[in-house]
């Protein structure tokens, strides 16, 4: 099969080198790469001939250009890993261009912008494609088929979260929730999207708890009711067993049994890119049911707690409330 020519939005952020990677190991080439910053010496690991830009505009005018030219030249793939606000202009970009496009999750912030996405993939006969990578998770593939073959009705599951970030992360875009999303849709949303794959859409919420660093709440499935803590604040690591030396705690327990999947990310991405290269990427449809759940926490009220809340809420709310002092000690 004929190599496909990729360019990147985005080059210079964190999840860039797992794309550049997957690009790479699935056989295609990367052509093209933009990112404000210049700092982006990591292309060198992949081709000394790929065009940097600083500006999408000079970005966009070089795959113009291309666009009308020679077809093996032609863009075919445009990967967006810039911020989650700026997601569906670049992924209008790739459409335009002429290309398909895989976009990093969330695919965008707010649902009613994936209708504007799919009126445009229909105009221009191109496709959307995200990054919905723990469904190609070995050991999640394998727990969504052993409950296939189980009759229980409502499992109970709980889903913890705590990756420790720096003061970097409330000084960049990640810490405005109108650019962000916020804690449950930047951190949390292939999470939501995977409880979602595996015991149905949401059918109720409560939000118990939210800051710029935690929220944490239940939400109840079609077959099964999960309590979750979502947290960036490093210091809610010294609440959890996480293992030595890590500043990343995930678990997820369904019916008080330990889902173990802390091993097998570093190729997920590859896998994803080659699923969508055979066609059998994740659309707009599949990726519309967690943005809509995170939207409409993002938009709760705040719920008294009760015993559905997470018990690391319960037990450790009184340690919360500093967070709105420590954020303004960031910004003064």
């Amino acid at each position: 099969m004929k190599s496909k020519n990729f360019a990147i939005v985005g080059a210079g952020g964190y999840i860039a080198p797992r794309h550049l990677k997957a690009i790479q190991h699935t056989g295609n080439r990367l052509i093209a790469a933009v990112d404000p910053k210049d700092s982006v010496g990591v292309l060198d690991q992949y081709d000394f001939n790929i065009k940097f830009f600083t500006e999408i505009e000079r970005f966009d005018r070089h795959l113009e250009k291309l666009r009308r030219g020679p077809v093996d030249e032609r863009l075919d793939y445009l990967t967006v890993c810039s911020p989650n606000y700026l997601h569906d202009a670049h992924c209008r970009l790739g459409l335009r261009l002429g290309a398909d496009v895989i976009c990093e999750k969330p695919l965008v912030i707010n649902p009613w912008n994936l209708d504007a996405l799919q009126d445009l993939e229909q105009e221009t006969g191109h496709r959307i494609h995200t990054v919905l990578q723990l469904r190609v998770h070995p050991e999640l593939i394998r727990l969504k088929q052993s409950l296939a073959l189980e009759q229980v009705r409502q499992h109970e599951v709980m889903l913890t979260y705590i990756t420790g970030r720096g003061n970097w992360y409330q000084s960049s875009w990640k810490g405005q929730v109108e650019k962000s999303g916020g804690v449950a849709t930047n951190i949390g949303i292939h999470f939501f999207d995977l409880l979602i794959w595996l015991f149905g859409v949401a059918e109720d919420i409560r939000l118990y708890h939210s800051d710029a660093y935690r929220m944490s709440g239940f939400v109840e499935l079609q077959r099964a009711r999960v309590s979750w803590f979502l947290s960036v604040d490093p210091d809610d690591l010294a609440m959890v067993q996480a293992p030595k030396g890590s500043n990343t705690y995930r678990s997820i327990t369904v019916d008080g049994k330990e889902v173990e999947f802390s091993g097998g990310f570093a190729d997920l991405h590859t896998r994803v890119y080659e699923e969508t290269l055979a066609g059998r990427g994740f659309r707009i449809e599949e990726a519309r049911p967690s943005i809509i759940l995170t939207h409409d926490i993002r938009a709760a009220a705040i719920s008294p707690l009760d015993t559905l809340a997470h018990p690391i809420l319960r037990s450790g709310i009184g340690r919360f409330h500093p967070a709105a002092e420590k954020l303004k000690s960031i910004h003064d």
